[in-house]
């Protein structure tokens, strides 16, 4: 289905490591779940998968310090230094939930991205071994939607297992069939808590120039995938009548308030309009 070459890990009672990929709407869209691919250690039981968070981010240089410190070679197209708020969701906050299913019980990637994560000077390792293990997908719905106007965005997951590492799989970048090609598609990025707030590029600033070939450096999208529903009739936040228009907008797209409640996934019609009122706040 797709070609894996290279996964990063969030890894729990370590340091902290963060990866993400961005993604662009077109227009205000309700999201509703989530997908992504890792890999496990072997025979690891699915049920040691105990939570699954998931952060969203401008990109740079919104909700960043700008000029950024300077301990990487760039932060141009990197996610920004902190995460959007408001749309942070977390299994055991219970506002998202998840299902993990075996894919592979013998899958190898071809490189990890796991330790060698510097500021620069020595931010180019040209990655760490080969490693393999239990392909998983992990299903995630949002049972508290996440509301974003048009714009471009980078998705975050961070995945926590009882004794062992979840490791982010790797998809082909650019993307191709089946897969939908995203115009100004970016490459991902990667940091740890020690590199943290600055983000570095898992192919161009980690993996680097093929020192056998003096190839250029290759460059990574990762295994994820959103679902929701685009609003037909959003008002333009910060509007003095967002509100209002938005909701009014809901009612005629899905023919009643109670029923967008239904179609969007949310608790009840306050949740809805709480998360209304937050995407209409300027």
């Amino acid at each position: 289905m797709y070609s894996l070459r290279c996964y990063v890990e969030p890894r729990a009672n370590k340091l902290e490591t963060e990866t993400a990929d961005d993604f662009v709407l077109k227009q205000t869209t309700v999201l509703t779940g989530a997908s992504i691919k890792g890999l496990i250690s072997p025979a690891t039981p699915l049920a040691n998968i105990t939570n699954v968070e998931i952060e969203l981010y401008h990109v740079f240089p919104l909700d960043s310090v700008d000029p950024p410190s300077g301990n990487v070679p760039s932060r141009v197209n990197s996610p920004g230094d902190v995460e959007i708020d408001s749309a942070t969701r977390d299994a055991s906050q219970r506002t998202l939930r998840f299902n993990a299913s075996l894919l592979n019980a013998n899958f190898s990637a071809l490189k990890t991205v796991v330790n060698g994560i510097n500021k620069k000077p020595l931010n180019t390792t040209h990655g760490e071994p080969s490693a393999t293990g239990d392909e998983v997908e992990i299903a995630i719905t949002f049972t508290n939607p996440i509301v974003l106007s048009a714009g471009h965005y980078f998705f975050r997951p961070e995945v926590l297992v009882t004794g062992a590492d979840f490791l982010y799989l790797s998809a082909p970048r650019p993307i191709v069939a089946p897969g939908t090609p995203i115009a100004g598609d970016l490459q991902a990025w990667i940091r740890n808590s020690n590199l943290s707030p600055d983000w570095l590029r898992i192919g161009t600033d980690i993996i680097g120039i093929d020192i056998n070939t003096g190839a250029a450096a290759p460059t990574f999208n990762m295994a994820f995938s959103l679902s929701g529903t685009v609003l037909q009739a959003p008002a333009t936040p910060g509007q003095a009548d967002c509100h209002d228009v938005t909701i009014s907008g809901l009612a005629e797209q899905f023919g009643s308030i109670p029923a967008a409640v239904s179609a969007l996934g949310f608790s009840s019609v306050k949740a809805l309009q709480v998360s209304f009122r937050a995407f209409c706040e300027p």
